[in-house]
């Protein structure tokens, strides 16, 4: 199991540096237009990595925040909290765009092209940050198991 956490650790480190690295420099490669705010050829394959680190993310920081009980410390109860609600605060934003931009449905409006990349713009910033977090997590607890 431990190999197991090493490996979704190592994977969710790898997404999180893709998806900071990509939005930086999207912008040196990239003119974007109207009806093309960003490139989706890129983003179509880092789309599936981030749906795919969000749901292990909810996953295995829900199993670190259930395992927290009044005998452990004040700062792993934050961590693990904050790391729960960031991927599903995360998870809401990135699945209602993902879905939105797949053209599911064709008519659902609920949200302009300025809107959905103010979205982007969100879920970029913040999804590094948590599988960063989580992986660096996961590669510490596997070392000392």
């Amino acid at each position: 199991m431990t190999s197991l956490l090493k490996i979704i650790g190592i994977f969710l480190i790898l997404v999180a540096a893709i998806v900071a690295i990509h939005t930086v420099i999207e912008p040196l490669y990239y003119t974007s237009t109207d009806d093309n705010p960003y490139n989706a050829s890129v983003w179509t394959y880092i789309n599936v990595l981030s749906a795919i680190s969000i749901v292990l993310g909810i996953i295995l920081s829900y199993s670190r925040m259930s395992k927290v009980n009044e005998n452990s410390s004040v700062q792993e109860f934050i961590a693990a909290n904050t790391l729960f609600y960031g991927f599903m605060f995360v998870a809401i934003f990135f699945f209602w765009n993902w879905f939105g931009i797949q053209k599911f449905a064709e008519d659902f409006t609920a949200g302009g092209p300025e809107t959905r990349s103010i979205v982007w713009i969100i879920v970029d910033a913040l999804s590094p940050l948590l599988n960063g977090a989580l992986g660096a997590h996961l590669l510490r607890k596997s070392d000392s198991s």
